[in-house]
């Protein structure tokens, strides 16, 4: 087991399974089919992500480096949040962007009884060791354990 420290964004404590991308994660491209069709796994549908196109996100530790893409970025999140159709975490290696903190920040304020942690600045070692399935356990000091 290692441990990463990070910055939290959104307070909260969560142990789930990773999925992890080391491209940038499109929020709009990966989220929207799944939230406008009732896809109940909400399968990650960019295709031009490989490492996550057609896996289950919706319960899932998202481990990234970044978002990008669309400025309905954070809507999509907060959307999805709303919906009970979000990741259980996003954990950042790097800083996370303004859109992405927008959705999660406005989810965390608006949304009751959902949390979505988010913690950024875990490092490029954190998304060098975490991998597909490795449990993750976010503590709420932005303490992030993968096992």
């Amino acid at each position: 087991m290692r441990e990463f420290q990070g910055r939290v964004i959104t307070p909260g404590e969560v142990t789930a399974a990773a999925v992890v991308t080391t491209q940038g994660f499109n929020t709009l491209a990966s989220l929207q089919m799944a939230l406008q069709f009732g896809d109940k796994e909400v399968k990650c549908g960019d295709q031009n992500n490989k490492e996550l196109h057609g896996k289950p996100l919706i319960g899932k530790a998202l481990c990234l480096p970044q978002t990008i893409g669309s400025t309905t970025g954070g809507l999509v999140l907060y959307c999805a949040c709303a919906m009970e159709k979000n990741p259980a975490c996003m954990l950042f290696s790097g800083h996370i962007d303004s859109l992405a903190a927008a959705g999660a920040v406005l989810a965390d304020v608006w949304v009751e009884g959902v949390s979505m942690p988010v913690v950024d600045s875990l490092g490029d070692e954190f998304l060098a060791y975490v991998k597909d399935g490795m449990t993750v356990t976010v503590k709420a000091n932005g303490v992030v354990e993968v096992a």
